[in-house]
């Protein structure tokens, strides 16, 4: 077996050099381009685990997700790995399924397993970060606000509730509803206001609560909802989805109904991940999840790396593509 010593020795350097190469500690280019040639040539692969008791950390960040089967938090993950994997470090996907308690043993394992930091969705209000940031390892949050004093990355949300009304109203339609994630879930609440202060400002005698749904994130969430609202007596002409899989449950139920767009109008905050229909018949706002992925694993590496600035939170403009098939 190769080691530290051999590497050395055939690079005409120090073992201590040759440490500090692999530890990313300053030595000149000369050197390290003579410890990787002779590392390369030798097959050594450098005691990582070794490594990581004597830093108390690994390489290895874990990343805390609600929702593995949605595509909106697997492209966020694809944009955490692009740059952890460009500085070296590999990634750890935890599904919490949207429950606190399996959350928590993640975030236990993430400790246990020295991992230098943690990317969290939370699964709710009740999330607890206490237990990663009692060590000193650093948390970013993405998608989702906590009440603790860490970095975040965020979507503009309650700017994509009003973008994706506004498109609708522009289209000529008047009962909009609105389905969004669980109402305790700012992410929902946020897209919800917009909606909200849209329909008030166009029909100031329009009933938000007879319109307004709360539902699950997931596609199931979004059949339920639309189920509902056609069963009121005055229908909406209309709907907001409040995420891609609620969207997809939504047109769904009117696909079955006979009643897709543009009969009924549909705005869905972010991207459809799968459908039937022609992308031009629902306007669709876009969001970045993939940037956010990268901003936020960009973020964690700067705090891994000593960064001591105050908590910041990165807000990520959205786009909006507006139906072209709209009556």
């Amino acid at each position: 077996m190769t080691t530290i010593y051999d590497v050395a020795k055939h690079a005409g350097v120090s073992p201590a050099t040759v440490s500090r190469v692999f530890n990313g500690t300053n030595v000149s280019a000369e050197k390290v381009a003579a410890v990787r040639e002779a590392a390369e040539l030798l097959k050594f692969t450098p005691n990582r685990t070794a490594r990581s008791l004597r830093l108390q950390s690994s390489e290895v960040i874990a990343l805390v997700i609600p929702d593995i089967e949605n595509p909106y938090f697997t492209e966020m993950a694809r944009g955490v790995e692009d740059a952890a994997s460009e500085a070296g470090y590999s990634v750890v996907l935890c599904n919490s399924d949207s429950q606190t308690e399996k959350e928590a043993t993640y975030l236990g394992i993430a400790v246990a397993e020295h991992m230098s930091g943690v990317i969290i969705a939370p699964a709710s209000e009740k999330t607890d970060l206490t237990p990663v940031l009692s060590t000193g390892r650093p948390v970013v949050v993405v998608d989702r606000g906590t009440g603790y004093d860490v970095d975040g990355v965020v979507m503009a949300n309650r700017v994509a509730g009003v973008a994706a009304t506004q498109a609708l109203i522009d289209a000529g339609y008047r009962r909009i509803a609105y389905i969004g994630g669980p109402e305790q879930i700012d992410t929902a609440v946020e897209r919800a206001e917009g909606w909200r202060s849209v329909v008030s400002a166009s029909e100031p005698a329009f009933d938000t609560d007879a319109l307004e749904r709360f539902a699950t994130f997931r596609v199931e969430g979004g059949r339920e909802a639309m189920q509902e609202l056609l069963a009121l007596p005055h229908p909406p002409d209309a709907v907001v989805a409040g995420n891609n899989l609620i969207g997809v449950g939504a047109i769904q139920v009117l696909t079955e109904r006979g009643l897709t767009p543009p009969q009924i109008g549909v705005a869905v905050i972010g991207s459809l991940p799968f459908t039937t229909l022609s992308p031009t018949a629902v306007t669709v706002v876009r969001l970045p999840a993939r940037h956010m992925g990268t901003t936020a694993a960009k973020m964690l590496l700067e705090r891994i790396r000593g960064d001591k600035q105050p908590a910041r939170t990165v807000v990520l403009r959205n786009e909006v593509q507006v139906a072209s098939a709209l009556r």
